[in-house]
């Protein structure tokens, strides 16, 4: 068999655009409040991007702060790997124009579309390339412009959804010693498909100005169904990733930011509090394949997550899809 090189998380970074849209922003044309929205969900703004500005726009920005914190280069890269369900085009994948503005130019580079597990699902696959010896630094990232995909005349979906772009750059735990991969999950249930989907743009249901009269490209789901698988893979999948390991060593959980009340819910299911949970859904709603490492960043950058410690990272998303990362710092 052959050697397995450990992988660690040689550096991060995440951006999200400037414009703050507040939920007093959707009082002037939904039967909403801010205060029904920040009960139902715990979200109080999100960043739309700016006109012109697409989800590979975001990802270059992330992509540079992550590289900058593990100081390398574009260079240096062997693979990048972009997760996201709002990529610039069909094709080519949002990855390679990632890959070409970064001037990577030794990297190979594609996208992988498991919704709001897509960093996760990208950040595993990645673990897998480096460990196998195929690559030896790794840029993954998770990105979405989901402000152009929403029905803004669906109060209960529209109101829920941001952009943003997360990354993190992974090398040989022996080269970068910190942020150790221990573990990872990854799952799915495609009889679950309707519960969260985009029916218009792909080879069932082509663009036609029917489809499109009719808001067949816009994000559709079913809020009770959605709202039940999550809780139960999200305290599922903490558990399995921790199992054998002492609570004492837990340092950090970065789960998927859907909605407030599902994290505390799943945290309820496992018998935990929120002191160790990054949450930061408030300031930017769920941004899908960004949530993770946006959150992941911007603790990590905060100090909260100490040396030796552990670090669980779980998402579930449309597909049905679900994964899990555990590392130690």
């Amino acid at each position: 068999m052959a050697h397995r090189v450990r992988v660690g998380i040689a550096g991060t970074g995440s951006y999200v655009p400037e414009r703050v849209v507040p939920n007093s922003e959707f009082e002037k044309f939904l039967d909403t409040s801010d205060e029904w929205i920040v009960q139902r969900t715990g979200i109080r703004e999100r960043r739309f991007a700016a006109p012109g500005q697409a989800t590979s726009d975001l990802s270059l920005i992330a992509a540079q702060r992550a590289l900058e914190n593990a100081g390398m280069k574009a260079e240096d890269l062997d693979l990048i790997v972009l997760g996201t369900l709002t990529p610039d085009f069909l094709l080519p994948s949002t990855a390679c124009l990632v890959q070409d503005r970064l001037g990577a130019k030794r990297a190979a580079a594609f996208d992988c579309n498991a919704a709001c597990t897509g960093f996760i699902t990208a950040l595993n696959t990645g673990e897998a390339f480096v460990a196998a010896g195929r690559a030896k630094r790794v840029l993954v990232i998770g990105a979405e412009t989901l402000s152009r995909f929403i029905d803004l005349k669906d109060r209960s979906s529209c109101i829920l959804f941001g952009d943003g772009a997360g990354a993190a750059v992974l090398a040989p735990y022996d080269e970068c010693g910190k942020g150790e991969i221990l573990d990872t999950r990854m799952g799915a249930d495609g009889s679950g498909y309707d519960f969260i989907h985009m029916r218009g743009g792909g080879s069932r249901l082509p663009p036609t100005q029917e489809s499109v009269e009719q808001g067949e490209h816009f994000i559709r789901l079913k809020g009770r169904e959605v709202y039940r698988f999550a809780v139960t893979y999200m305290s599922d999948l903490i558990a399995d990733l921790t199992k054998g390991y002492d609570p004492s060593e837990l340092g950090l959980i970065v789960p998927h930011q859907v909605n407030r009340r599902i994290i505390d819910a799943a945290l309820e299911r496992l018998g935990m509090d929120d002191s160790k949970v990054v949450v930061n859904i408030q300031d930017y709603a769920n941004t899908s394949a960004a949530t993770v490492p946006i959150a992941l960043d911007e603790a990590l950058r905060a100090g909260r997550l100490d040396k030796g410690k552990l670090c669980v990272m779980v998402a579930f998303g449309a597909g049905l899809t679900w994964g899990g990362t555990l590392i130690r710092w």
